[in-house]
């Protein structure tokens, strides 16, 4: 295949500039004060972010336009019958850093949320009048933005169970599964079918059914870890599959409020194995010391499971640093960034001392050789912004991190050690320096500017892209995710299956037409099935070597 524009490529010439593949430490970058904290964070396929702390505590610093409606609400705590003219959500344009208010009516403490296959972001729970609760929020677009909002589904559309602290999982069904919250050991469907119900699962009894870790694996079942134990539950059948070995010896927790982290792992073209990493949390014993008004250090270990195996044992490794409340992002790359969160204490209002301000890479494909050596620190920021309790990150299409949030009192409080952060930024992860530039793919067919690309399971893609230095080997997609209180919950990555071949392009050189390297054209196939990506929009991404292009929205359902 031949491309004739002559043109494209003295732009893309232009635009990566010289050339030098070092790896250095990332950067950061401040993007915007938007007025409410960032407890809760979800990318829409608009590449919008929808950002949201909760209504009973107060006014936020961001206040509605003249005309735009007031909330009042007789069951705020704050405000009982007095209105409410400032925004608790906020939708954020990653292109533009524009942002507007958005209007909730109920308490969103503390809840959870997946998008919808349709882009709809489906969110529900929190607290008091919040907590049997289903909203939703569409990915807005054009002339609409002003009146396009959040809606509460009315009843008799409500959740069978409180859930304030629970955890959703998107399903090949294209339904999600909500699972516990605080005194809830059950589980229930959304959309609903037929009788609204709750089951039971008094593993999460046993355990803690706060933000328990809830991964689909490639059987289909659920992979669920509360505290330091962890099941394979068979939610169609209601019954569990296998029980894990604990991680650790029982000292040790990882779930809210001991807040370490959990993904699943990249899986990689037609999977036969899965893995999980849990890393960070805090001894069992932290609990009463904070209490008592002591900052115990948090723990430095992850554990690593294969949780497809007959009989897996957890591999102990271990972070440069303690960390808890830290998040875990998966990059385009495959690999896992760790940030926010504190070296000490717990999860929870002023249970924390230290800010832990040094992002780290953990680089899953290396092989194990001592417990520290598939990690790297990156740089933090310049003027660190301590990112602690009720803070959030999440992964964009340009491959940067964004974090924002941190509230760790009860109310917006902004003259303490850690105050109520209110700014959004930005982390670019070493891929984005610009040594790197000439390694970066850029892909220009489907066009990112043309929106999402509409596929099914097991089609074929083609791509078109441009990379000066090296040859571009693979092709990952990732589903955006539903983050706070350290989990980002429907986090999921796969590497494609994907042939690349070079094509040609053409500079004048004297009014003679000459190829010009560095053009690629790549078939990727889909995943096979819904239980390998459940139905939805997923970041698309092309990567050479470590370094990932700028991703484009794919549609599978």
């Amino acid at each position: 295949m031949k491309l004739g524009f002559h043109h494209l490529a003295l732009l893309l010439l232009l635009a990566y500039g010289s050339i030098s593949p070092a790896f250095a430490a990332g950067s950061w970058k401040f993007l915007q004060n938007v007025g409410v904290s960032g407890m809760h964070m979800q990318l829409l396929h608009n590449d919008r972010l929808i950002l949201f702390d909760r209504t009973n505590v107060g006014p936020s610093n961001l206040t509605f336009p003249t005309g735009h409606p007031c909330r009042t609400n007789p069951q705020d705590l704050w405000f009982r019958n007095r209105t409410d003219c400032t925004a608790h959500s906020v939708e954020y344009s990653v292109a533009s850093g524009t942002f507007r208010g958005l209007s909730l009516f109920t308490d969103t403490w503390c809840s959870s949320g997946h998008v919808a296959p349709d882009g709809t972001l489906v969110q529900n729970g929190g607290w008091r009048d919040g907590t049997r609760k289903i909203r939703l929020m569409p990915a807005c677009s054009g002339g609409s933005d002003a009146t396009c909002d959040w809606t509460e589904e009315p009843a008799p559309v409500v959740l069978a169970a409180d859930r304030w602290y629970a955890t959703n999982q998107k399903l090949p069904d294209g339904r999600a599964i909500i699972v516990g919250g605080l005194g809830q050991p059950s589980y229930e469907f959304y959309p609903k079918a037929g009788t609204n119900a709750a089951f039971s699962l008094p593993f999460l009894g046993q355990t803690n059914s706060l933000y328990p870790f809830v991964h689909l694996n490639i059987d289909g079942n659920l992979f669920i870890f509360a505290g330091n134990r962890a099941i394979l539950f068979d939610y169609n059948a209601g019954k569990i599959v296998r029980n894990y070995t604990t991680l650790g010896d029982g000292g040790d927790l990882r779930t809210n409020p001991n807040a370490g982290s959990s993904v699943l792992l990249p899986l990689k073209p037609n999977p036969t194995e899965a893995e999980v990493l849990i890393c960070g949390g805090t001894p069992a014993t932290s609990n009463g010391a904070v209490a008592a008004g002591q900052f115990p250090p948090a723990l430095r270990t992850c554990g690593r499971l294969k949780i497809t195996d007959t009989n897996p044992s957890w591999v102990v490794e271990e972070m440069p640093s303690p960390r808890v409340m830290g998040d875990m992002i998966l990059l385009p790359n495959g690999e896992v960034a760790i940030i926010n969160g504190a070296t000490d204490g717990i999860a929870g209002w002023d249970s924390a001392n230290t800010f832990n301000p040094t992002p780290v890479i953990y680089r899953p494909d290396l092989p194990f050789v001592t417990p520290t050596s598939r990690f790297e620190a990156q740089a933090p920021a310049g003027t660190p912004r301590p990112r602690m309790y009720h803070a959030s990150a999440v992964l964009d299409r340009d491959g940067r991190v964004i974090v924002g949030g941190s509230n760790p009192h009860q109310f917006y409080v902004f003259d303490k050690k850690f105050p109520t952060d209110l700014t959004l930024e930005a982390f670019a992860p070493f891929y984005l320096d610009a040594p790197n530039d000439g390694l970066r793919p850029n892909i220009f067919v489907p066009s990112p500017k043309d929106g999402p690309v509409h596929v099914t399971y097991g089609a074929q893609l083609k791509l078109q892209f441009f990379a000066r230095v090296g040859v571009p080997g693979a092709v990952t997609m990732v589903a955006p995710s539903f983050t706070t209180h350290s989990f980002a919950q429907n986090q999921r990555q796969l590497f494609l299956q994907v042939q690349v071949k070079p094509t040609q392009a053409f500079q004048l050189n004297g009014g003679v037409a000459t190829p010009f390297p560095g053009f690629y054209e790549a078939t990727v196939t889909m995943p096979a099935t819904a239980v390998l990506a459940p139905p939805g929009y997923y970041m698309l991404f092309v990567v050479n070597g470590r370094i990932p292009s700028k991703g484009i929205w794919v549609h599978i359902q």
